[in-house]
């Protein structure tokens, strides 16, 4: 017990982030990695995957905005709850579809509820850590992602070819609600954790801001200039990540010619590049700012720097050797995770506690919106021209120009002024 208090049961709460989020990108990962097995049994064109893809963010991206809020009133606790039981009951829906509709409907109910995870958990992230360390924990929770990304290609075929696509849908499904025991069992506000420490206490509100006597609605934080800078970032750069989890198995499959049984070892490697980068990245500002930087320096110089690992994207199909090419897309990807680990503390370092979720909730659904557009030009570009090229140009500017974006709207990311209601 006494080794448990001294770690923090802060660290304890990211490690339940960092597992819910490997669970959910597992299930939203799943359908891309079966693509091409399903693509020939049910005779999907990449217009017909596209669409699929394009539900499932719609949904995402309306259900991002309503959980933000949501969580904003019913607290981190019952609204990742929520959320994980609608997408992982989704999830094993995906065993009963045999149409394009079915699949469609799946994918829909899966992006609803998929979209609660981030809103709750940065939530989580603002209650239990003070601002020099959330970055960090942002990225150790969102490091999640990445193996999650890798566990899928490692797991979905050996159940796929031993039961059926089917069964991998509802294996991981029933196994994953271990987790929602664990949460509600450990997951309390730190004031009314029973066994937090006082000293952990004090650390966490070190840089405790003053209590609002107000909701703060959309209405108010949709005039804030910090909002927009958050939302437009994500806009630009969800859409890339997405390209990456939905449509990079695809792309080893038509530029190398693997399959299901060959996905495994390249796919790994660029997740596992993508989770240094998470870590990285969200250390890296931390670290900055533990050695005197400000919050506005650190996080875009962090930012700044993993943009520019994302630039040689394009390179990667014009590569004759299979792991040039994955090393390429692995500093791709782990470039937006350091970014994304930097840009998902923004609403934290920006609004106050009692907004986060909701600010999280409009720039998540900004960027699914970007992804939706993403899916729609990816499945045009395919069907038209079978070339990887002018998508993974866009992926490429789409970082810097994102960070040039937040910095006009934010120049120095200063914390947002909320006034108060007129009486």
């Amino acid at each position: 017990m006494q080794t448990t208090t001294r770690l923090g049961r802060r660290w304890i709460v990211v490690a339940l982030l960092f597992a819910a989020t490997v669970i959910n990108y597992v299930d939203r990962q799943m359908l891309g990695l079966l693509k091409p097995i399903l693509s020939v049994e049910f005779g999907w064109t990449e217009t017909d995957y596209a669409d699929i893809v394009f539900t499932f963010q719609a949904a995402y991206a309306v259900f991002y905005l309503l959980f933000g809020r949501f969580i904003d009133v019913i607290g981190a606790r019952w609204g990742y709850a929520l959320a994980f039981t609608v997408w992982n009951f989704a999830h094993i829906a995906h065993a009963a579809a045999s149409t394009l509709a079915q699949f469609m409907a799946a994918r829909l109910f899966l992006g609803a509820g998929e979209a609660g995870n981030f809103p709750a958990g940065l939530k989580a992230v603002a209650d239990w850590f003070p601002k020099k360390e959330r970055a960090l924990a942002v990225g150790l929770f969102n490091a999640g992602a990445n193996i999650g990304a890798i566990i899928t290609p490692l797991i979905v075929p050996v159940i796929t070819l031993t039961w059926g696509w089917q069964a991998a849908f509802v294996v991981t499904g029933l196994l994953s609600f271990v987790w929602l025991g664990a949460w509600l069992a450990f997951y309390r506000t730190p004031e009314t954790h029973k066994t937090i420490s006082a000293e952990e206490l004090a650390h966490i509100r070190s840089d405790a801001e003053p209590p609002l006597t107000h909701r703060i609605g959309w209405s108010v934080l949709l005039k804030r200039r910090e909002t927009w800078a958050y939302a437009g970032a994500k806009f630009l750069t969800d859409p890339v990540w997405w390209l990456f989890l939905f449509w990079l198995p695809d792309f080893l499959s038509r530029t190398y010619g693997l399959d299901l049984k060959g996905f495994g070892p390249p796919l790994v490697a660029i997740y596992i590049l993508s989770d240094v980068g998470s870590v990285a990245g969200g250390w890296f500002s931390s670290r900055l700012m533990k050695g005197g930087m400000g919050v506005n320096g650190a996080r875009k110089f962090a930012m700044l720097a993993c943009a520019a690992f994302v630039l040689p994207v394009v390179l990667a199909t014009s590569v004759s050797n299979l792991w040039v090419a994955v090393l390429i897309l692995g500093l791709a990807t782990a470039g937006h995770q350091g970014f994304s680990a930097n840009l998902l503390t923004l609403p934290s370092d920006l609004f106050p506690r009692a907004a986060v979720a909701s600010v999280v909730g409009i720039g998540g659904m900004a960027g699914a919106v970007g992804g939706m557009l993403m899916s729609k030009f990816t499945g045009w570009v395919l069907d038209t021209t079978g070339s990887y090229t002018p998508i993974l140009l866009v992926a490429a500017g789409a970082y810097p120009l994102a960070l040039l974006l937040l910095h006009l709207l934010s120049p120095r990311l200063a914390p947002a002024v909320v006034e108060e209601p007129s009486p």
